[in-house]
């Protein structure tokens, strides 16, 4: 009884929440097709559509559904080396979120991430057009960006922006970029997954009724996704992620 009155409150939001609802699941399985960057406004879209509490595990159950489309179609592409430097850390980083994560100020962690992606972005701008074409291997930078992806996934869903931040520095191949970057959000997202269900009691059944209405609207934001990337060449890829990156870090600093 206590699921069936859920499920009544979730569905009779007003129509032009579904409207959000369908644009933020295309946009998604856009931004998982290869066209990073995108992830705020699929949060903002998804947060004007439902609650906040429905919402934020209808978001990672999304992601995980276009996860699954994008490993498959893209599961010749991967640079495990570089997915198993981030892995660790980023699992390090959703472990501290899942800790801290009720507690921490929204607004403040909101505008610090924002000035850290802008900062991240802008030394990538100036990595771009510098002369050595050397990347970081250090330890140390798998590890920062890692562990903040990591964190900021479990917080807010923002991870994208340092992970993008650190295929770029690697300078992967765009389809390399787009392959491993799949097959670790994938990964990630399954560990999340435990903890939105037991700890934050963020996904129940009404989550997984609205994935439903929402997956063709995913996969046709995936196809249209890959299409679009096959028409970008390997330096215009590179240009549009660190645009639509710093776009995002705007967007989450204004919100």
């Amino acid at each position: 009884m206590k699921e069936y009155l859920v499920l009544q409150e979730v569905f009779q939001v007003p129509w032009y929440s579904w409207i959000f609802a369908y644009c933020a699941a295309f946009i998604l399985g856009f931004a998982k097709a290869g066209i990073k960057g995108l992830g705020v406004i699929i949060v903002t879209l998804m947060a004007l559509a439902f609650e906040s509490k429905v919402s934020t595990g209808l978001v990672l159950s999304m992601l995980i559904f276009a996860d699954i489309l994008a490993v498959i179609y893209y599961k010749k592409n991967v640079a495990w080396k570089y997915l198993f430097q981030l892995l660790p850390w980023m699992a390090f980083g959703v472990l501290v979120g899942v800790y801290v994560g009720k507690d921490l100020p929204e607004a403040l962690f909101k505008r610090g991430m924002a000035v850290i992606i802008l900062l991240s972005v802008g030394l990538m701008f100036w990595w771009e057009n510098r002369r050595d074409t050397s990347v970081p291997n250090h330890w140390w930078f798998a590890g920062i960006m890692g562990s903040t992806a990591g964190f900021t996934t479990m917080i807010g869903n923002l991870a994208g922006a340092f992970s993008n931040i650190f295929f770029l520095a690697m300078r992967v191949p765009k389809y390399v970029f787009i392959g491993t970057a799949a097959w670790l959000f994938f990964i990630i997202n399954l560990f999340k997954m435990p903890f939105h269900i037991f700890v934050w009691n963020t996904v129940g059944v009404e989550t997984i009724a609205v994935l439903i209405r929402l997956l063709p609207a995913i996969a046709l934001g995936f196809f249209a996704g890959v299409k679009l990337v096959r028409l970008i060449n390997e330096n215009a890829y590179r240009k549009m992620i660190l645009i639509l990156t710093a776009f995002g870090a705007v967007m989450i600093f204004l919100k």
